[in-house]
C-alpha cells in the first residue's frame, strides 16, 4: 500500500551532508511506530519540500514524501493522523487517434507558456497544431534584447523581437517562477515536461519551484522540438493580421503572407499584445476592462534579504538565496481618498537577480526583473506593486487600460537617466533631505501615478517591520513595473470559445485568464483539451 506522509521537518544542515534519504526514512518510521506499528517502508519519493523560517535561526526543511509499506496500515490510524493518507492509485487510459477532417489543423496564435502547452497537448493527441508566433526563436530574440539593452538610453526596441515577443514570451526573460495560487492536476504535467525538456527534477518537490532565465532559453526550444516531431510546426516572425468569419462561425485567419484555413484557434497572445487586441476589438470581440496593478521594482542587497528571512545568513549557502512575499491593504487615516483601500504587494521577485528594461515600443520604459537558475547575483529586487482600478482608467473603451499603461511608460521615458529607465533611491522618493517638495520632483514618483507614490509611501514602513532594511533609503527603485497582468479581458462562454466567435479560444495571461508561467500553461492545456474533445478533428475522450 502506498502512504502519504507530510509536516516531517529536517534539519538543513544535516539535509546537506549528504543523509536526507536516510533522514527522512527515519522520520517516517517514528511516525509510524508512534501509531504503535512497525513497518518496513520502500520506494521513497519526495513530493514537496518547503522551508519553515518562522523560528529563526531555527530553520527546518519541511516535507511531504510517498512511501509503500509491507501490508496495510490501520485505515483509522491514517484517518485520525491528519498529516498520514493512502495515495490512490494514478488513473490512466488510452485513447485512439482522431481522424484528421478537411477542415484544417488548429492554429495556436503565440508560443508562451499557455501557446507552448496548448500546441504540445495537440500534438500529442495527434492533431498536429500550426503555432504562429510574432516574435523569433529564442537565439535570434536574445540577440536582439541584448542589443537593445546595450544602447536602451537612445535604441528603441525591435518591435516585434523583445522581452515580451518571441520564443517562450515574457517568461523567457524572468526568473522563471512556477509557483501559482491555483490547484490544478495539469500542474504536474507542466513540471514534468519542463523536467524531460532539462529543468532540475527538483522543480517536482519545491515549495516555490523555479528555473531560472538562462536555462528556459534551452528547455523552451526543447519542448518546441518535441512538439515539432509529433506533428507540429512552429513560424516565428508570423503575426496574426486578421481572422475570417461566416455567421459568426472561424473559417480562416490572415498573416502578412497568407490566408491559413482553420475552424479553430488558441488565442495565447499574452498581455502586450496591443495592436493583436485592437483587432479583435474590430471584429467586435466582446471585450471587458480588467483591473490590474502598477508601480516599481524594488532592489536590496540579497544579503541583506537572507539575514532578515533565515536568521542566519549562511544558511543561503544550504537553502539557496532567501526570497519574500509581503503584502499590505491601505487604510488607516493616512490613506488618502485616492489610496484608501488599495492594496500594495511585492510581485514576481528575483533573488540574486537583476532589474531589465522590457519595452516594447519606442520612447516608452518599462521595467521587470529576472534571475539566472543559481540567483547568484548581489541584489535581490521585486515588483512593488498597487491595485489599479478600472475607475482610474480614462474612460469606457475596453482598451482604457492600455492607454492607461502608455501613459506612465512615456512618462518614465521622459524621466529616463542614462541607462534608459527612470531610477532613484527610496529616500529620495520619500524626500528624506529636501522634504516633500523635492520628492514631487523624483523621477520615479514623476512616472508612475500620484496614488501609487502615496500607496507605496503608507506600505514601506510596515514592510520595513516584516523585512528589517526593506524601507532602508538606499533602497534601489526603478520605473515603472505595469506589465504584470492583462488589462483587458475577452469574455469567453462554458466552451471556452470566445463569446459569440465560434471556434476562437481566448487562453492564458493576454485574454485575462491567467497570471504567470504555470497558471498560462494551465489554461493552455485545458483549451487543448476543449478542442480534442469538441468532436471537430474526429472522436476523442480524456
Amino acid at each position: 500500500m502506498r502512504y502519504r506522509i507530510s509536516q516531517l521537518k529536517i534539519d538543513p544542515r544535516a539535509a546537506a551532508e549528504g543523509r536526507l534519504e536516510e533522514l527522512l526514512e527515519k522520520a517516517v518510521l517514528n511516525e509510524i511506530r508512534r501509531k504503535g506499528r512497525k513497518a518496513a517502508i520502500s520506494s521513497l519519493e519526495i513530493i514537496r519540500e518547503s522551508v519553515d523560517a518562522r523560528k529563526k535561526p531555527d530553520v527546518k526543511l519541511v516535507y511531504t514524501v510517498d512511501f509503500d509499506c509491507e501490508g496495510r496500515l490501520p485505515f483509522d490510524v491514517a484517518k485520525r493522523e491528519k498529516y498520514v493518507i493512502p495515495v490512490p492509485d494514478a488513473a490512466s487510459g488510452k485513447t485512439d487517434a482522431p481522424e484528421q477532417d478537411a477542415s484544417g489543423r488548429p492554429v495556436v496564435v503565440g508560443f508562451g507558456p499557455c501557446g507552448i502547452f496548448a500546441a504540445l497537448i495537440l500534438a500529442e493527441a495527434g492533431l498536429r497544431p500550426l503555432v504562429i508566433e510574432r516574435g523569433k526563436a529564442v537565439d535570434e530574440r536574445i540577440a536582439d534584447v541584448e542589443r537593445f539593452w546595450e544602447r536602451q538610453a537612445k535604441a528603441a526596441p525591435d518591435p516585434e523581437s523583445n522581452v515580451q515577443f518571441g520564443e517562450g514570451g515574457a517568461g523567457t526573460f524572468s526568473d522563471g517562477k512556477l509557483t501559482t495560487g491555483i490547484r490544478d492536476i495539469r500542474i504536474r504535467k507542466v513540471l514534468e515536461e519542463f523536467v524531460e525538456a532539462g529543468a532540475d527534477s527538483a522543480i517536482l518537490y519545491k515549495h516555490r519551484p523555479h528555473i531560472g532565465t538562462d536555462r528556459l532559453r534551452r528547455i523552451v526550444p526543447e519542448i518546441r522540438r518535441k512538439i515539432e516531431s509529433l506533428g507540429g510546426e512552429v513560424r516565428f516572425s508570423t503575426r496574426l493580421e486578421d481572422m475570417v468569419f461566416e455567421d459568426g462561425t472561424l473559417k480562416a485567419i490572415r498573416t502578412a503572407e497568407e490566408t491559413i484555413e482553420t475552424n479553430t484557434v488558441i488565442l495565447a497572445i499574452g498581455h502586450s499584445a496591443r495592436d493583436t487586441f485592437e483587432m479583435l476589438l474590430r471584429r467586435g470581440f466582446r471585450m471587458e476592462q480588467k483591473p490590474f496593478s502598477i508601480g516599481v521594482r524594488i532592489e536590496h542587497p540579497q544579503e541583506m534579504i537572507n539575514e532578515s528571512q533565515y536568521g542566519d545568513p549562511e544558511l543561503a549557502e544550504i537553502l539557496g538565496p532567501a526570497d519574500y512575499k509581503l503584502s499590505y491593504r491601505c487604510g488607516t487615516e493616512k490613506s488618502g481618498k485616492d489610496t484608501a483601500g488599495r492594496g500594495v504587494y511585492t510581485f514576481c521577485m528575483c533573488p540574486g537577480g537583476q532589474v531589465i528594461n522590457a519595452s516594447t515600443e519606442a520612447e516608452t520604459s518599462v521595467t521587470n526583473g529576472m534571475s539566472d537558475s543559481g540567483r547568484s547575483g548581489e541584489y535581490a529586487n521585486s515588483g512593488l506593486l498597487v491595485d489599479v482600478r478600472t475607475d482610474d482608467f480614462p474612460g469606457d473603451d475596453p482598451l482604457a487600460g492600455i492607454e492607461f499603461q502608455k501613459k506612465y511608460e512615456r512618462l518614465a521615458w521622459e524621466n529616463r537617466s542614462e541607462g534608459g529607465m527612470a531610477r532613484t533611491t527610496y529616500g529620495q522618493f520619500r524626500g528624506a533631505d529636501g522634504g516633500e517638495v523635492f520628492a514631487e520632483k523624483d523621477p520615479v514618483r514623476k512616472s508612475i501615478p500620484a496614488f501609487a507614490s502615496e500607496a507605496i509611501l503608507e506600505a514601506m514602513p510596515v514592510f520595513g517591520r516584516k523585512i528589517k532594511g526593506f524601507d532602508r533609503d538606499d533602497a534601489r527603485l526603478t520605473a515603472v513595473e505595469s506589465r504584470s497582468s492583462s488589462p483587458v479581458r475577452i469574455r469567453r462562454d462554458e466552451n471556452m470559445e470566445a463569446t459569440g466567435f465560434a471556434g476562437v479560444i481566448p487562453a492564458g495571461e493576454g485574454p485575462g485568464y491567467a497570471g504567470g508561467i504555470m497558471s498560462a500553461a494551465v489554461d493552455g492545456i485545458k483549451a487543448a483539451e476543449k478542442i480534442i474533445t469538441s468532436g471537430k478533428y474526429g472522436q476523442w475522450s480524456l
